[in-house]
């Protein structure tokens, strides 16, 4: 307990270092490099990671070390609950968005093919699932006794950390839409899925706003970082929250519908699929039991799709409108995607959701 708190004796300001947390993100940045560089060895079609990707998995690993360290996450951790929040939400707009959006391909689909984790996202990323996942993981890290946790612990700080990561993956995940056979909503679904997300999950900050009196009693010396008394501390804490996703998310959602096509004829009833995807089918039919080029067959069909090949999928420049493919590099609309035998699984299609080429 005393070595948990020792940052919080030694003053607000003084500097503290974080060997455990910067152990933690320089593994998980060789070992994503590692598991990608054996994919590029082991799969008959490898998918390549592109230097755009690879900037925003930095990104994100080292906004997380400014949000996780000295002195943000010290303040967050004993100090303040503004920190606190503002931690939070760096965690969940920034840290998320670029570490989704930054992950190579062939990772990411790894990662999602075990079955369990499959049918989780099948139906958590339905935007309703979404909102209430998302506020639910976000609201309930921010409980009183969760808060005194992290306040003592640095083991419950990082899992604290890591829940409200996966949040903001949640958040993302239907608005990027990276994982393979999961189609991303229409842009107005999109957009209106964007104002429910910032404004739902941060309920609490009236709640922060409307308090006449603090709420955490672990975050009682704020006047020391800031000069606020606690419960002015708290007020701050819910403007912070209220405006950081308020602005975010509405700026993005304004991107999303600036950049929807003119007509549904232009748009089609969804995204068209790439071999990933239809991949993705194949291996949930299979584990449905059904087995068989029939039953594969309906799964891929039932989708809007010929489950034997389709074109790539149309990318675009902004965070709210990425769905971590390239153009088919013909530059033909609708041209026939590779084709694959159902009986053998065998095809000559690049399985990476980046078309033929495997880049942005």
């Amino acid at each position: 307990m005393t070595a948990a708190i020792a940052p919080a004796t030694a003053g607000p300001w003084s500097f503290a270092p974080h060997p455990v947390l910067w152990a933690v993100l320089a593994t998980m940045g060789v070992g994503v490099a590692l598991v990608h560089r054996r994919l590029l060895t082991t799969v008959a079609h490898p998918v390549h990671w592109p230097r755009v990707r690879i900037g925003r998995f930095v990104g994100a690993l080292v906004v997380a070390l400014v949000a996780m360290g000295w002195p943000l996450g010290d303040l967050a951790a004993h100090w303040s609950l503004s920190a606190l929040v503002l931690q939070r939400c760096i965690l969940v707009l920034a840290v998320a968005s670029l570490l989704l959006a930054g992950l190579p391909d062939d990772v990411l689909a790894w990662a999602t093919r075990p079955a369990l984790v499959d049918a989780v996202l099948l139906r958590v990323l339905r935007p309703p699932a979404a909102v209430v996942t998302v506020t639910v993981l976000l609201v309930g890290s921010m409980a009183p006794p969760l808060v005194a946790a992290q306040s003592d612990s640095a083991v419950a700080r990082g899992l604290l950390a890591l829940v409200v990561v996966v949040a903001g993956i949640v958040l993302w995940l239907p608005i990027l839409g990276r994982v393979p056979g999961i189609p991303r909503p229409r842009p107005m679904i999109r957009a209106v899925y964007l104002v429910a997300q910032a404004v739902v999950p941060v309920f609490l900050s009236f709640v922060y706003i409307l308090a006449t009196r603090p709420l955490y009693p672990t975050l009682l010396r704020s006047h020391q970082v800031v000069g606020l008394q606690p419960l002015a501390d708290q007020q701050v804490a819910g403007f912070v929250s209220k405006l950081s996703f308020l602005l975010t998310l509405l700026c993005v959602a304004g991107v999303v519908l600036a950049r929807a096509p003119d007509s549904d004829e232009d748009l089609g009833p969804e995204d068209p699929l790439v071999w990933a995807d239809i991949e993705r089918h194949f291996e949930r039919a299979d584990r449905r039991g059904r087995g068989g080029r029939p039953a594969a067959v309906a799964a891929a069909g039932a989708e809007g799709a010929d489950p034997l090949g389709g074109p790539g999928r149309r990318t675009g420049g902004g965070p709210g409108d990425e769905r971590g493919g390239a153009p088919d590099p013909s530059g033909i609309a609708g041209e026939p995607g590779p084709t694959r035998d159902v009986a053998t699984g065998s095809g000559d299609a690049d399985t990476g959701r980046d078309g033929d080429s495997g880049t942005d």
